[in-house]
């Protein structure tokens, strides 16, 4: 099998950069949010629409992102 409808963007969560990746395997869509400086997995996902595994891995990337204390250097 190979990844089809693959996309790629960067958006703003919680005031962190998150890469988003989305790709489609079969009947289903796959999605990945990582923390874009480190690359750091925050979620992945599936579900049987695009729309579907993306808000999944959004909402659960901005969970963990609220929850990580920033620290002035």
């Amino acid at each position: 099998m190979r990844a089809e409808e693959y996309g790629e963007r960067t958006l703003q969560l919680a005031g962190w950069d998150v890469r988003l990746t989305t790709y489609k395997l079969g009947d289903t869509y796959y999605s990945h949010a990582d923390n874009v400086s480190p690359g750091a997995a925050l979620a992945r996902t599936s579900a049987p629409t695009r729309e579907e595994a993306e808000r999944k891995a959004i909402a659960r990337a901005e969970e963990l992102l609220a929850r990580t204390r920033r620290r002035a250097v």
